[in-house]
């Protein structure tokens, strides 16, 4: 008879949905969404990554093990804790050149204090997966711990795009998948396969590592592309700041606006090829690959936004709510969803560099994809909805209407479009004219767009939760589950 964890691992999962009907009551008030004056709510966001920073500290003593499940839950961030401090001190150990200007540029938006997402995302699903690739495991373990050039100066030494899931050859493209339709139909994209992963029937020799150490250790290469991970995700903020022209950044002057254009682009560029270099060193070729296709990714859901803003859609349609996805994905959710999936391979999971170690991991890689991608596209809507409520500068949106006055029409005015003609001229000039981005705004909030873009986010996340509870329970397991909660209702 299976464990109670094994059996919860075959759990019936969707794929493929309906979007829930906005909740009308919702219509005149946006409480869950609008941020509160309480200490309490307005460190909502910062405990829960507090909380996913104590996955990595000593595990708990038994008496003490419901409580701490429960604050995975409520606190990802506690799980993680000693490793989130350390990875600061790695990236400055990563980025220095003899530069100074460079180096100072390089080093600007590290300075600051933030969530720390992905490379969370990363530490997260590595301690919730190590051990489950089957015996060779241990291979895996000795192999990255011998693996010490990682750790070197990175002065020292000298597939596939636009995909959904890597091993999904050409699946993305179909013209089948609906997204803007009714009934709202989420393509099935969650996965390499066109059905849930499915984990083994008898895990119990997967998960022999968490049986033995409630907290799995996290491998060095697998730290080091957590500090990879956010090394490619703040040369993008450095690249996007200069295309936005923003003055802002998470309340403090951006990059382009003291330093320039010049060396904000230059400087995310040198971050850009000191993640190459510390990516070669990880050794696997399949990690390589995913992170190269994610700067790839990043490239074109830029330049799909600038399309989108010089020639936009006529009228709302399916086509051009699927484009808008679609930059999601490339622009957000690609790298949470690859780095995710690189963290189970580093783990031993699905090896395929031929090193003779078990596939029998070779779901796992495909629960880490599909929670990845699932939470990134979740984290993005909400950050699109936050948009159009009263300004908060650490949310990184430096006015209210920040992404209209760049003319980017997101999720909640192409709903309001389907049912306010007059949205479509504001986005056709792109609320360039006085007065557009007031008028956006009136238009959103007397419409469902706000509810439809929120109950969509809740969606997606649903699926990161239903995918991430097929792995068996750990503290990592449950802190990932909590993100799953605090992405969407996050107020910071």
């Amino acid at each position: 008879m299976l464990s109670r964890s094994a059996r919860s691992l075959t759990r019936p999962s969707r794929s493929s949905f309906p979007l829930p009907k906005p909740r009308r009551s919702l219509a005149t008030s946006h409480t869950h969404l609008s941020p509160s004056t309480s200490p309490k709510a307005q460190s909502a966001w910062a405990a829960a990554t507090e909380s996913a920073h104590s996955v990595l500290t000593p595990p708990p003593s038994s008496s003490a093990s419901s409580s701490s499940t429960a604050t995975s839950l409520d606190d990802p961030i506690s799980v993680i804790n000693a490793e989130i401090g350390n990875l600061k001190s790695s990236l400055f150990r990563m980025l220095g050149s003899s530069n100074s200007a460079l180096d100072t540029v390089a080093k600007y938006y590290f300075q600051a204090e933030g969530k720390h997402l992905r490379p969370l995302l990363v530490l997260l699903i590595s301690q919730a997966t190590n051990g489950l690739g089957g015996k060779g495991w241990e291979k895996v373990k000795l192999e990255s711990q011998s693996r010490r050039s990682i750790d070197d100066s990175l002065t020292s030494q000298g597939g596939v795009l636009n995909d959904w899931n890597p091993e999904v050859n050409g699946q993305e493209s179909s013209s089948t998948s609906q997204v803007f339709a009714s009934p709202f139909q989420i393509p099935n994209i969650g996965s390499s396969t066109t059905s849930i992963p499915q984990p083994p029937l008898n895990i119990s020799e997967f998960d022999m590592a968490l049986q033995q150490n409630d907290q799995p250790m996290i491998l060095p290469t697998q730290r080091r592309l957590a500090s990879i991970t956010e090394m490619i995700h703040v040369a993008s903020l450095l690249h996007d700041d200069v295309i936005d022209n923003s003055p802002l950044r998470r309340g403090e002057p951006s990059a382009p606006s003291t330093f320039g254009n010049k060396l904000s682009i230059l400087s995310g560029d040198f971050l850009l090829g000191r993640a190459s270099i510390a990516l070669a060193r990880l050794g696997s070729r399949e990690v390589v690959e995913l992170l190269a296709t994610v700067i790839a990714n990043l490239v074109e859901g830029e330049v799909m936004q600038l399309k989108a803003t010089s020639e936009p859609e006529q009228k709302p349609t399916p086509k051009g709510f699927e484009d808008y996805m679609r930059k999601t994905y490339l622009k957000t959710a690609s790298l949470m969803a690859k780095s995710a999936r690189a963290a189970v391979i580093l783990g031993g999971c699905g090896d395929s560099d031929g090193n003779g170690l078990s596939k029998d991991g070779e779901w796992v890689k495909d629960v880490a994809y599909g929670y990845g991608r699932n939470l990134g596209i979740a984290f993005q809507l909400i950050d699109d909805a936050l948009d159009f409520l009263p300004p908060d500068p650490s949310l990184g949106k430096p006015s209210l209407g920040a992404d209209l006055r760049l003319g980017l029409a997101t999720a909640p005015a192409l709903f309001a479009w389907e049912k306010y003609p007059e949205m479509g001229p504001l986005i056709l000039r792109k609320f360039s004219a006085p007065g557009d981005v007031e008028i956006a705004r009136e238009i959103v909030n007397k419409s469902d767009g706000l509810e439809r873009t929120v109950e969509l986010a809740r969606t997606f996340a649903g699926s990161a939760r239903e995918l991430i509870e097929l792995l068996p329970e750990s503290g990592a397991r449950e802190a990932l589950i909590g993100l799953t909660k605090k992405v969407v209702e996050r107020v910071k």
